[in-house]
């Protein structure tokens, strides 16, 4: 039989859906000192902030449970069974590049570059070593190259609640995809790199954002209940000129619900330690 559900209901759990315009990376790259010795050495002026705000789009990644087909326990049953957790083989950034330094482009090629160590040539001429007719490269090992505390943040606008923070262990670039430029109508030039990794983190977080702008939590009031009263908390029809002095606490004015005959007794606006009798 379905479930009944009146429009209070609805609201109180539908109305603040997620969107995909909020969220933040940190770009981590290797810490060990030869590499940012190597950045420097190919010109790199690298700079995580700018780079973490140059990101335009990242993906949420995902993961998968392989499992095993057991055919012979139930006649014409076949069941399966997990036995390992994969994970996607890897994540792409995009990022917008910018025109002082080109920062996107440089940093990645330069961590490819690091990565398999390609003949470095001269001193007196950087790029002397890849054009050289002996040119020959070297894959580090992958400790030498890999990076941790790549991660991938998800928030909403108004800073509150809980955040969703995805954390990379192991990562490092795979690919920088090639960059079609024309000379058709200008448009942003953009760089998109695939980042690969061991397995990741979803780690539990909130935001920091003020408390005072925060609504107060209780957590003895039911959705229908919550409900009802910001259904009455936030009615302008309402007589407040008979009102005295009420608790307002959180940003919420209760001093409409209150109008209404409900009893309301907020102690602590942030414990949830607050009484509310709904007529």
């Amino acid at each position: 039989m379905p479930t009944k559900r009146t429009v209070a209901v609805i609201k109180a759990n539908l109305l603040r859906p997620a969107l995909t315009s909020h969220f933040e990376v940190e770009i981590a790259a290797p810490s060990n000192a030869e590499f940012t010795k190597f950045l420097k050495y190919n010109g790199v002026n690298y700079k995580q902030e700018q780079l973490n705000l140059l990101c335009s789009e990242a993906t949420l990644p995902g993961s998968r449970l392989a499992t095993l087909e057991i055919n012979n326990d139930f006649t014409g049953v076949t069941e399966r069974h997990a036995y390992r957790r994969v994970y996607d083989e890897g994540i792409d950034f995009t990022f917008y590049v910018d025109a002082e330094n080109y920062l996107p482009i440089r940093f990645f090629e330069t961590w490819i570059k690091f990565i398999v160590d390609e003949s470095r040539g001269r001193q007196s001429d950087k790029n002397s070593g890849s054009a050289d007719a002996h040119y020959f490269y070297r894959a580090r090992y992958v400790e030498e190259y890999v990076a941790s505390g790549l991660k991938v943040i998800k928030f909403e606008r108004d800073y509150t609640g809980q955040t969703l923070e995805y954390e990379f262990v192991k990562s490092f670039p795979t690919s920088v995809t090639s960059i079609p430029v024309s000379y058709d109508s200008s448009s942003l030039l953009k760089c998109t790199v695939t980042m690969t990794y061991i397995r990741y983190i979803l780690n539990q977080g909130s935001t920091e954002g003020d408390k005072e702008s925060q609504p107060p939590k209780n957590f003895n009031l039911t959705n229908e209940q919550l409900a009802a009263l910001n259904a009455q908390a936030f009615n302008p029809n309402l007589n407040l000129t008979s009102l005295g002095d009420f608790t307002t606490t959180g940003g919420v004015n209760y001093n409409p619900a209150a109008a209404t005959g409900n009893s309301i007794n907020v102690k602590d606006a942030y414990s949830g330690n607050y009484t509310l009798n709904l007529k």
